[in-house]
């Protein structure tokens, strides 16, 4: 029997840093387990992404088909791990085609979750043992990390006050891994992001543990440095005043990236 773990989610809680473990691991791993990251998915992660933004019937098909292709390119291994931050939609403070916020995950994750529990099934036998992980983090600390991001990453105009201000009922990572691991049908699994934080293996320990990796294979993982550290809050300033004062975005972009 297959045992497919899924690591769904979510953004800015120590994703990157997990992904990249696993991808530096893989060999050594490879008898344990077959890990897929973040450019094995060929289009499905960034269709999933669109989806949550046009949450449209023909999106989530689209999403369908290219996560199906990827699996029909996947050999047999009695143990998966798939992680792709997008799996659960994208990242809250994005806007929708119609130009509302976004401030949870919780319905594009479920029909996200829904199409790749059947194409699992369907790929691997309808025996197939599925489970979703999910790194979470501190609701207060998780989105001013986001915060950071979109500033760093889109044409975000707010300040932290009036950004945080849109989120009248922000659940945060740790409520949403609950709300989904009450509706999914198959079992859910979180961990904190701070409970990891001394870790040697980073968030990537939480993944270790859930696939009981022993050792001596675990002590010779090799760990890998933290991505994605949150930039200064004079960095963040000049990234709004940015922002705010160029239009043109070929020009923003190039400011952003001499700035980093």
């Amino acid at each position: 029997m297959t045992q497919v773990i899924v690591h769904a989610g979510f953004h800015k809680t120590g994703t990157t840093s997990l992904q990249d473990f696993f991808t530096q691991n893989r060999a050594a791993l490879a008898d344990h387990l077959a890990y897929y990251g973040k450019q094995d998915f060929l289009e499905a992660g960034s269709h999933a992404r669109i989806y949550a933004q046009r949450p449209f019937p023909h999106r989530l098909w689209r999403f369908r088909r290219s996560f199906r292709a990827f699996l029909n390119q996947v050999p047999d291994h009695p143990r998966i791990l798939l992680s792709r931050e997008t799996f659960s939609g994208g990242m809250p403070g994005h806007r929708t085609i119609s130009g509302r916020l976004m401030q949870s995950y919780q319905r594009p994750a479920r029909r996200l979750a829904a199409v790749i529990i059947a194409e699992l099934r369907r790929r691997f036998g309808p025996g197939t043992e599925i489970v979703f992980f999910y790194t979470t983090r501190e609701s207060e600390s998780w989105i001013r990390s986001v915060y950071g991001h979109l500033l760093r990453s889109i044409r975000l105009t707010d300040d932290f006050d009036t950004f945080r201000s849109r989120f009248t009922g922000l659940m945060g990572p740790e409520a949403e891994a609950k709300a989904l691991a009450h509706t999914l049908p198959v079992p859910v699994r979180a961990a904190r992001l701070e409970d990891y934080a001394d870790m040697p293996e980073g968030p990537a320990a939480a993944l270790l543990d859930l696939l009981e990796v022993e050792e001596p294979l675990r002590a010779a993982l090799r760990p890998v440095s933290p991505r994605n550290i949150a930039n200064t809050a004079e960095l963040q300033a000049e990234f709004l005043r940015l922002n705010r004062e160029i239009t043109e975005n070929s020009k923003l972009k190039a400011a952003k990236q001499a700035l980093l």
